[in-house]
């Protein structure tokens, strides 16, 4: 009896211990995020100490981190930033997409430009991104947030609000995007009228990537290889995401043009450089999120958030 309670505390310990030593990456639904997916639908993942765990909106996939329920995630760049501003250590690790026209704002009818938006309810998720991206509509119309009316609405949410006509705009992305199209609204502002300024990359807390960087190097090469599959095999590829993702491969392909998934070298460019290049992003968001009072930090280390020693197949 005491050899099998003894057996028992052994393997519930090991068990406690493996669990520690997986990378957990949290994500929301997003195509962009969709090649770690199907990394693991291909068995690239296969004996990868790797959970993939997902979540209905970004705000979650933040609030898992805060609780150190998991230690990776894909994140928008200014979500990385306010993890840094909570007192986190995420690293960027990979750059999994940049948004190119795949974020937007949507209307009902008879709103046909972002200066109609003026004493308007818009449904926004409570994140940096949200208020980034109708910050900066807004700015480049010549209008202000208090100009209109906010309404914090989970991306689980847009949806149902903007047919019942509880708001008459939302800030959005895919699947969501391509379900309110089909009700009838209308794009009044896309990313690709501010390029290169919204970023989604893969974050692994430092602490985990310097006990286990041959996990997250494994994790990296299993992401490209996926990519890969993405254009070599496009059909087979967009049919397997887009059932994941509950759109059509249609409409997934059409989300897919509205973003950028850099390849190895691009990545290397924009991470794994001396000074990469998506540091000169990362500054100016942070300073537009000090601007809008998102950051309280007073300072923000911000050479420590690439890390340049992973090794990617160039």
């Amino acid at each position: 009896m005491k050899k099998f309670i003894i057996l028992i505390l052994i393997i519930t310990a090991s068990c406690i211990f493996d669990s520690k030593e997986y990378l957990k990456i949290g994500t929301n639904v997003w195509p962009g995020y969709e090649p770690l997916y199907l990394a693991r639908e291909l068995g690239y993942l296969k004996n990868i100490p790797v959970h993939l765990v997902e979540y209905s909106s970004a705000s979650q996939v933040l609030r898992a981190y805060r609780n150190r329920r998991i230690n990776g995630a894909a994140l928008t760049l200014d979500e990385v930033l306010l993890l840094k501003d909570y007192g986190f250590e995420p690293v960027v690790v990979l750059v999994m997409d940049i948004s190119n026209g795949a974020d937007v704002i949507i209307g009902r009818k008879g709103i046909n430009s972002v200066k109609d938006l003026k004493g308007k309810k818009i449904g926004v998720e409570n994140t940096a991104l949200g208020a980034y991206v109708l910050t900066r509509a807004l700015e480049k119309y010549g209008l202000s947030v208090k100009q209109v009316k906010v309404i914090p609405l989970e991306v689980d949410e847009h949806y149902r609000w903007f047919k019942e006509g509880k708001v008459d705009a939302v800030v959005t992305f895919e699947p969501v995007k391509s379900k309110l199209l089909r009700e009838g609204g209308k794009i009044i502002f896309d990313s690709s009228q501010i390029p290169g300024e919204i970023v989604d990359v893969l974050v692994v807390e430092r602490d985990f990537l310097t006990k286990s960087p041959h996990v997250v190097k494994s994790v990296i090469s299993s992401w490209f290889k996926a990519v890969d599959f993405m254009k070599n095999r496009k059909e087979e590829a967009l049919k397997i995401i887009a059932e994941r993702e509950h759109i059509s491969p249609e409409e997934l392909e059409k989300a897919y043009r509205g973003m950028i998934i850099p390849d190895r070298k691009t990545n290397i460019k924009l991470v794994d450089t001396g000074e990469p290049e998506l540091k000169k992003v990362a500054k100016k968001l942070l300073k537009i999120m000090r601007q809008k009072k998102i950051i309280s930090k007073e300072y923000i280390d911000i050479d420590s958030l690439f890390y340049t020693n992973i090794p990617v197949e160039r």
